[in-house]
């Protein structure tokens, strides 16, 4: 489910390259062609995380991820609204922006990060507690 069918027309939030689709088990996402943070409409990254198989939609190096990380002051590719920044929270140390009419950006390797909660992501939650968004 698409919000805007145009938006391979417009540009990524962060870097102002091209969006480029990628599918998954019917699912459709988009991908910066710069800097591969990932765009998903609506709830599509609540979904994809309990897809087998849609980490390999990340395909982006979470060292650039966490480069393109600190634009943290970014607008809406469909509204031109800022965009929210937030932490998961379960695991809050994923930051990621929000559109709460329209999506999600997340920055290269974030996605996968958030699908594999692991028992040290558990243990630092535990240790940490959750930080404010």
């Amino acid at each position: 489910m698409k919000f805007s069918p145009d938006i391979h027309s417009l540009c990524c939030p962060k870097c102002r390259d091209g969006m480029e689709p990628l599918s998954h088990e019917g699912v459709t996402i988009d991908r910066c062609t710069g800097c591969e943070g990932l765009w998903f409409d609506g709830n599509e990254a609540d979904h994809l995380k309990s897809l087998p198989g849609s980490e390999a939609l990340d395909s982006g190096s979470a060292r650039k991820g966490r480069r393109y990380n600190e634009h943290d002051a970014i607008n809406c590719p469909h509204c031109a609204r800022q965009m929210e920044r937030t932490a998961d929270w379960k695991q809050t140390h994923i930051w990621f922006e929000i559109c709460r009419e329209h999506g999600v950006f997340m920055d290269a390797g974030e996605f996968t990060d958030l699908k594999h909660e692991t028992l040290s992501d558990k243990l630092r939650s535990f240790l940490k507690g959750h930080r404010p968004a």
